[in-house]
């Protein structure tokens, strides 16, 4: 867990200096600061990676440094939420959402992602994050934070998940708010627990671990009510974190749970498609509506506009609806408005639309 506080370091100093703008001329003075180091800039909130750990077979953690632009950004940040982490793989830029798993007020960011079958982010980060690599980040978002006035904390997580409930976790410790907290994780096996030495040693935590491809955790079996008792019988505050059926059986035992799953919801795409037509503007493309997400529209007819989650969570994808109406595929909500930012990854047409892209 990092908690530093930096003081200004000298490359910002001098970016911040009168003399240096009339040095760079026109062109400003980031137009040079990033020949020699992409993250000394002022228009984009980056950051360096410093150092790069492989906890499990399955998974990388990133310590990430950010620049001036990106400390502002992340000074902000809550416990449980998530940012947006943008990396560029064969020329092209790449945007995914990931939950930090540092705790609030610390001066470096530490993300852990699971490597994932399929997942080009994750598998490029696993397989090539370095020291030195820089990085673009976004501002941290989510609504999935701690409530400041419980006393009696049960934190539940699965997989990959671990990472916002950790931040909880790391958070409420350094407060010393709570009078007291249990932690509850499983994972496939002892193996690919991360951060497993650090559970290990919290005395003052209850940690509970279930295995659900081997024997010999704490719980035995998939969780189930005697689980959560066992962990803690009347919590004030629940938080859960990971696939979608954990988050659902956490929260049949308890309703008023806080929740947040990192698998994408399954849509209930029309079955048919509107019969309209999707106009792309800036690019002058036009398709006929297959019934599908705007976003994957947009990608077979040749376009590359950015996206990250393709969930509707990180609003990388965002583009302007100057025309037509679209339904949300999360909320069924149908929006006729012109002039309107829409999620092109989880909003399909209803007739035809004009989308600034």
């Amino acid at each position: 867990m990092f908690t530093e506080t930096r003081k200004p370091r000298l490359r910002d100093k001098l970016l911040r200096s009168p003399l240096m703008s009339v040095l760079t001329g026109p062109h400003g003075v980031d137009s040079y600061t990033e020949l020699v180091d992409p993250a000394w800039t002022n228009r984009e909130a980056r950051a360096t990676v410093l150092a790069v750990r492989r906890q499990t077979s399955r998974s990388v953690t990133l310590t990430l440094e950010p620049n001036r632009l990106g400390e502002r950004m992340f000074a902000g940040f809550r416990a449980g939420q998530h940012i947006n982490l943008t990396v560029e793989i064969d020329g092209r830029r790449h945007t995914r959402c990931y939950s930090p798993a540092n705790g609030e007020n610390a001066g470096l960011i530490e993300l852990t992602m699971g490597r994932h079958e399929g997942g080009l982010v994750s598998s490029y980060l696993y397989d090539h994050a370095r020291a030195g690599l820089v990085v673009g980040l976004g501002a941290p978002a989510g609504d999935f934070t701690l409530d400041p006035a419980a006393q009696r904390v049960l934190l539940v997580s699965g997989g990959s998940g671990i990472t916002p409930v950790l931040s909880m976790l790391r958070t409420l410790r350094a407060r010393g708010t709570a009078t007291d907290i249990a932690f509850v994780h499983y994972a496939r096996g002892p193996e690919d627990v991360s951060y497993a030495r650090e559970l290990a040693a919290m005395g003052d935590v209850r940690v509970l671990l279930g295995y659900t491809r081997v024997e010999g955790g704490d719980l035995v079996g998939r969780l189930d009510a005697g689980h959560l008792d066992a962990a803690m019988a009347d919590p004030d505050a629940v938080y859960v974190c990971g696939p979608q059926g954990l988050v659902d059986a956490v929260r049949a035992h308890h309703p008023s749970a806080r929740s947040e799953s990192f698998v994408p919801p399954v849509f209930a795409v029309p079955a048919e498609a509107s019969g309209g037509r999707v106009s792309f503007t800036d690019s002058a493309v036009s398709v006929d509506d297959d019934g599908r997400p705007l976003l994957q529209q947009a990608e077979d007819a040749g376009l590359q506009p950015q996206s990250g989650c393709r969930m509707g969570i990180c609003n990388t994808c965002t583009r302007r609806k100057t025309r037509g109406a679209v339904k949300n595929l999360t909320t069924g909500a149908v929006s006729t408005a012109d002039d309107e930012d829409v999620r092109i990854c989880v909003s399909v047409p209803v007739g035809d639309v004009d989308i600034a892209l």
